[in-house]
């Protein structure tokens, strides 16, 4: 297990810049079409990621079936997880999404109750608890209807996405290499997102002048950061760091999101919303330190 700055630093790497994407994507969809520049986002992280691959020697060259594994996850972790959490920043606040996001791990615990799995009953009430923590912060937004509804309703399918790709990933053929995976990951996520933005008609109203030096900032951070360090830093830990000091991102993430909304967008939280970020997060500390005790 790695020890030291090394561990400490992959770390905050995942806490701060992960913490940090709901904010820039949230500024990125001020004025760039969010499906296609989710698409560009992990089509230029993955070519990047190829060409640092094949700098240090490494082969990218992997059985169809792990290939054909890798990118069906893409698609489920980055086109209707990443991409949808994109699309939903244009009608909700990047710490409302964010808070959402935060019970992945409580939606896992409940899929793997669904198929059978021996989970403890500990585990399962907080899994339960947690999701009654997610209603209180989905009903009262999303009684206003319109845009906020959508919004959140399209959050709730990102993170069903997200969480099932996680939860079938362990079961999937993936290339040994880490790196080699998020490579097929990102490449074929990301141009099934272009895809998806042609077929929508996203690109034809795009208007080059009317795109703010803030959006290509915040976009350009997160295919260096977001994409490419942040992805980087998570595969290094899940290969060298207890997985129990890795998940803890799970609930560090919202907390930073929340931080740098309202510091810095000025995004407000109702009390009923705080009041439900707690219960989740706190049923996803229970459920980490649980079982990674077991």
């Amino acid at each position: 297990m790695a020890r030291g700055w090394r561990l400490w630093a992959a770390l905050w790497i995942v806490y701060l810049v992960w913490g940090s994407t709901y904010l820039a994507i949230k500024v990125s969809v001020r004025t760039l079409p969010p499906l296609l520049s989710a698409g560009l986002r992990f089509l230029l992280a993955a070519l990047i990621l190829a060409g640092i691959l094949v700098a240090v020697g490494a082969s990218l060259r992997v059985p169809v079936r792990q290939a054909l594994a890798a990118g069906g996850l893409g698609i489920a972790l980055l086109t209707l997880g990443v991409g949808v959490v994109t699309l939903a920043e244009t009608r909700i606040d990047s710490s409302v999404a964010a808070m959402i996001a935060g019970s992945v791990p409580l939606q896992v615990i409940a899929m793997r109750t669904a198929s059978r799995e021996r989970v403890a009953s500990a585990t399962r009430i907080s899994a339960a608890v947690g999701i009654s923590g997610l209603a209180l912060i989905v009903v009262p937004e999303g009684v206003t209807g319109g845009s906020t509804a959508i919004g959140l309703t399209l959050m709730l399918a990102a993170t069903v996405s997200w969480s099932t790709g996680s939860f079938v990933s362990r079961r999937l053929s993936l290339p040994a290499d880490a790196f080699v995976t998020t490579f097929y990951e990102m490449l074929v996520g990301g141009a099934m997102l272009c895809v998806l933005a042609l077929a929508v008609g996203e690109g034809r109203d795009v208007r080059v002048d009317a795109i703010s030096a803030q959006s290509i900032a915040a976009w350009s951070y997160l295919v260096v950061f977001g994409s490419l360090v942040g992805f980087s830093a998570y595969a290094w830990l899940l290969r060298n760091a207890p997985i129990s000091q890795v998940v803890t991102h799970q609930y560090v993430n919202p907390l930073v999101a929340i931080a740098l909304g309202a510091l810095l967008l000025g995004e407000k939280l109702t009390v009923t919303t705080a009041l439900g970020a707690l219960i989740v997060l706190a049923a996803v500390f229970a459920t980490v330190r649980r079982e990674s005790r077991s």
